[in-house]
């Protein structure tokens, strides 16, 4: 019994952290959560039974209507991470709004809280996964290429080695030099004149 193997269940309840970090990692996780908390925040503090704070007319609609409006585009931003930018901004504009709409943003807290969230989820971009087996590319395209075994093989980037070098055609099996093509393109124009 103790080689047995573990059913569907014991598997599914092993893998829930990892699920739940895989979906995490593909949305503005953490940007949304705190919009979200941020709108909480502002609706319990205009909720709040404070005898000095009056809500009239518009503005006492306007109280409830923003933080409101803050807690749905949290859930859109986990929703739909594809629409990330417009909810993200428009997320940043309810947290301002809200500084004049909400007893000073929700007493500052919840207004930050927002602005935060909403600035977190503008800049998340996804992650791009590359297929296996297949190595990211260097950010440096000059790191890539490889070094010379020997450092007196090594020459400047756009300099010509003077060295005479063999070159094969494919019609001949005899190498030549190519040592006087070489010499006469390092020649200056001007050393050129005089030269003939």
């Amino acid at each position: 019994m103790a080689d047995a193997v573990p059913g569907p269940v014991a598997t599914s309840r092993r893998n829930r952290p990892g699920r739940f970090r895989r979906w995490r990692r593909t949305r503005p996780f953490w940007g949304a959560l705190l919009v979200i908390l941020g709108g909480a925040e502002i609706l319990a503090s205009v909720r709040a039974p404070l005898p000095v704070i009056l809500h009239i007319g518009l503005q006492g609609m306007a109280g409830y209507l923003v933080p409101l409006l803050l807690v749905t585009c949290g859930v859109l931003l986990l929703a739909t991470p594809a629409q990330r930018a417009f909810y993200a901004i428009v997320s940043i504009i309810l947290a301002l709004a809200s500084w004049l709409t909400s007893n000073l943003g929700g007493f500052l807290i919840g207004m930050l809280l927002a602005l935060v969230g909403g600035c977190l989820a503008l800049a998340w971009t996804p992650r791009h996964r590359l297929p296996a087996g297949v190595a990211p590319a260097p950010a440096d395209p000059e790191a890539a290429t490889p070094a010379p075994a020997d450092p007196a093989d090594a020459t400047p980037a756009g300099v010509e080695s003077a060295a005479p070098t063999a070159v094969s055609g494919p019609a001949t099996d005899s190498t030549t030099t190519v040592e006087t093509a070489v010499r006469s393109e390092t020649v200056a124009p001007s050393d050129a004149k005089h030269a003939r």
